[in-house]
């Protein structure tokens, strides 16, 4: 035990439930925040010592069984009342029941949850049953807990433990609803409602005969009559003409309210269940063709282009999670145009409220099965405790219309060949392909049928191919990130890019949140600390050498990391959606962060977000233009994600940075509903006469894409100061900036105005005279002087090349 551990061993800390004990000890004042400073590394203590949560038995409501339920325990759990063992956990993926009657009737007056350290846990099975292969140097394969709290190459080590979901006493008699398990699809145009019901008994019920009446929006559908010792039932029920759930972009997410009543034989309401439950059809085309293999999604007969984000934990204690904190960065990705969001596998199944709000908000969700760049042993007792949290889970989140799919894996089966774990130690052992390839899909058939399944991610389909095969379903895009330029993103396009990604750091109100080396730096402890992947800053140092002159300082390095994550995203995306149906979605790698890190999210830990989330709402947008490479020469393309045709008029102008038109032509173009069009520009405005101050400029419709031929290295753009204006409103500051010449990538940082203000947009470029207005929001009294403070704006030209006479001042307002 160590010293910390010691001094702790006989004190009484307040705890909350649901939640940890790293939380708890930070409420007393006993420990740092582990997501400050590298207090991550001084309290790494907590994570390898046992606990003890204890309270006195609440009074209970009459009834014939009294049952002790928790809804998730983190992780390893002896459970005692009154002294007395009544059970033991293992696995924070699935939930508990104890029946307590004899317990609670008889006058235990405590209850005592013992929690062990989950190292000590995965440790002892990994000495007992041998190494495996891992891409990260801790055990967290050896255990059933979210896996990235054992830290990851964007997250810290804190290894939780607690009552990380609801836990509480529950009396019932006769009978009680065990699971409801109902299964919604579309045939025909009519609704299908399959509705499995498993009751448990009471010993004053087992010879009792039961009915279950099944509702729709309050309008009885069914009953269905259980005989004396009946388990189980099934309804079936018709909706004709159904109102049918659609995601984001399709039209309403249309639900209907279950409700199930257990009822006596003398009309007694027993038990009731409530669900939200949707009508829609799902379908995965596999099929291949000339090209390769599919993974194509099809809603309601509708084929979907993916606009999607991958989904870490939202916290690194997630019992503090709450339904407010996740409908904020849900209702984000919606507003940014995502239409999937992806729950990655190092992380959990998460809350009903996760679910039930992707339901509301129309978001598809690929599930993932928890399970992340490792090999997972096949042995008891873990394959018990897999097989019964999957089958857990997939009744729980079957109700949901929103989950399109089911994953088996996260890189496991890419990483096994890719890093030859088959000949590292451990690597002959299973490692988990029977559970992605036998036991997780025979549990979705069984439980899910109306959902597919994939084995993993990346995963081409056949065995003899490699998992990462571009031309063959997912596909992971890293060597970019890892090893070459963003212009690479359009060597290749995949059939669907699961993930992909390029870091930056957080906004810098919350880096200084967080760190506070008296001279932050690049290359300070603080900085460092916040940086966990591997050769990480040398990646973020090589990607900009590529584009831009070395920075000049923190601050440059600051912005200019932001605007190259934000280019390498627009590059990939525009690219991969030009290809559409042939690439079928992207999944950004990655929405949200999980703390103050160098990262690639594009919302960080505090909920600011980075430059790259406006980015999103353009490149996600049901419409969206772009220039792309194309041959010879560079082609305007339509990307058209909407239900109606894109008609119009292009004009595209070679312009130089002082606004002088040097080639102007226009034409008439056309995208039928959900598809690309691509359009050969004329040689005369594709010839530049100087590159280094011409820029291509096309215009659709208030939709612009832009074309450079050189990197801003090359450039010898004006840059000079816009002219800015700064009025006050009720809720902030609207600044309107007028290009004076071509202003490329201007950015409001709202957070260093003030730290609760955010912004409307993230970088924009201007041709000269045009002018734009950034709204600013903020609680606190609007302070229009704010935009003078350091790097509250900043612009490209300006950044690469600092003059002596640099602020774009303008005239300040209030109104």
């Amino acid at each position: 035990m160590t010293p910390q551990a010691e001094s702790l061993r006989h004190a009484s800390i307040p705890a909350t439930v649901p939640g940890a004990v790293h939380g708890d000890l930070m409420d007393a004042g006993l420990i740092p925040d582990p997501l400050r400073e590298a207090h991550e590394l001084d309290v790494a203590w907590v994570s390898h010592t046992d606990w003890v949560y204890e309270c006195a038995v609440p009074a209970v409501e009459p009834g014939e069984r009294v049952d002790l339920v928790f809804d998730g325990l983190d992780t390893v759990a002896r459970i005692e009342l009154g002294g007395v063992e009544i059970g033991r956990s293992r696995n924070m993926h699935r939930s508990y029941r104890y029946d307590v009657t004899d317990a609670v009737r008889a006058g235990a007056s405590t209850f005592g949850v013992h929690l062990s350290s989950a190292y000590t846990e995965a440790e002892a099975l990994r000495a007992r049953l041998g190494p495996r292969p891992n891409a990260y140097p801790e055990p967290f394969n050896f255990i059933r807990k979210m896996a990235c709290s054992f830290g990851w190459d964007w997250g810290p080590t804190v290894v939780g433990a607690g009552i990380w979901r609801p836990a509480r006493l529950e009396t019932w008699t006769r009978a009680r609803i065990a699971r409801l398990r109902p299964l919604a699809d579309v045939t025909g145009g009519s609704g299908i409602l399959v509705v499995h019901l498993d009751v448990e008994r009471a010993t004053s019920g087992l010879d009792a005969a039961l009915v279950a009446e099944v509702a729709l929006d309050g309008i009885p559908m069914a009953r269905r009559g259980l005989g004396p010792g009946a388990s189980s039932t099934e309804v079936r029920i018709v909706v004709p003409e159904a109102r049918l759930w659609q995601p984001t972009g399709y039209g309403p997410p249309e639900r209907y309210r279950l409700e199930v009543r257990l009822l006596g034989r003398d009309g007694a309401l027993l038990d009731l269940a409530e669900r939200w439950i949707g009508f829609r059809h799902v379908e995965l085309d596999r099929t291949a063709d000339d090209a390769g293999t599919p993974f194509l999604f099809h809603v309601n007969g509708s084929p979907v282009l993916v606009k999607a984000v991958n989904w870490i934990p939202g916290d690194v204690l997630p019992g503090r999670m709450t339904r407010q904190r996740y409908e904020s960065l849900l209702r984000q990705a919606v507003d940014a145009g995502v239409n999937l969001i992806r729950v990655w596998g190092g992380g959990l199944y998460e809350s009903d409220d996760f679910y039930d709000l992707c339901d509301g908000l129309g978001l598809l969700v690929w599930q993932d099965f928890p399970f992340a760049c490792a090999a997972y042993p096949e042995d008891e007792p873990l394959r018990g405790e897999i097989l019964a949290e999957a089958a857990e889970n997939v009744t729980r989140l079957a109700s949901h219309p929103s989950l399109v799919v089911w994953n088996g894996n996260n890189e496991n089966l890419w990483l096994r060949e890719a890093e030859g774990w088959a000949d590292q130690p451990g690597g002959d052992l299973p490692w988990g392909r029977r559970y992605y390839f036998e036991d997780l899909p025979r549990i979705v058939a069984e439980l899910d049928p109306s959902r597919p399944y994939t084995p993993g991610s990346p995963w081409s389909g056949d065995p003899s191919r490699p998992p990462n095969d571009p031309a063959h379903q997912t596909f992971h895009s890293w060597d970019v990130w890892n090893r070459q330029d963003y212009v690479h993103y359009r060597d290749s396009a995949p059939r669907f890019v699961a993930e992909f990604g390029w870091q930056a750091p957080p906004a810098w109100a919350t880096l200084r949140d967080a760190v506070s080396d008296d001279a932050l730096d690049v290359d300070s402890p603080g900085m460092r600390h916040r940086q966990k992947a591997i050769g990480g800053m040398d990646k973020l140092r090589r990607g900009l050498q590529a584009h831009f002159p070395e920075p000049a300082d923190v601050h440059a390095w600051h912005y200019l990391t932001q605007l190259n994550q934000v280019r390498a995203i627009e590059t990939a995306v525009l690219h991969w959606r030009s290809h559409w149906p042939h690439t079928a979605g992207t999944i950004l790698w990655q929405l949200n962060d999980i703390w103050p890190a160098l990262s690639w999210s594009a919302i960080d830990s505090a909920g600011r977000c980075k430059p790259l989330y406006h980015a999103l709402r353009e490149v996600y947008a049901e419409r969206a233009l772009t220039i792309q490479p194309s041959g010879d020469a560079p082609a305007l393309c339509l990307l058209n994600d909407s239900a109606d045709g894109w008609v119009g008029k292009a004009v595209v102008r070679r312009v130089r940075d002082d606004g002088a038109e040097m080639a102007v032509t226009s034409v008439a173009v056309h995208a039928d509903p959900r598809s690309v069009a691509r359009i050969p520009l004329p040689a005369s405005v594709l010839a530049f006469e100087d590159p280094s101050v011409e820029v291509l400029v096309a215009d659709v419709q208030g939709r612009r894409a832009l074309w450079y031929a050189g990197e801003p290295t090359d450039g010898a753009f004006t840059g000079a100061p816009p002219d800015i204006e700064v009025s006050t409103t009720d809720s902030g500051l609207d600044i309107t900036v007028t290009a004076t010449t071509l202003l490329r990538d201007f950015l409001v940082q709202p957070d260093r105005m003030h730290p609760d203000a955010t912004a409307d947009r993230g970088f924009f470029t201007l041709l000269p005279g045009e002018s734009t207005t950034v709204t600013v929001r903020c609680d606190e009294p609007a302070d229009p002087e704010a935009i003078n403070r350091p790097w509250a704006i900043a612009w490209l030209d300006e950044v690469i090349r600092p003059r002596s006479s640099t602020s774009a001042r303008g005239v300040a307002e209030s109104r």
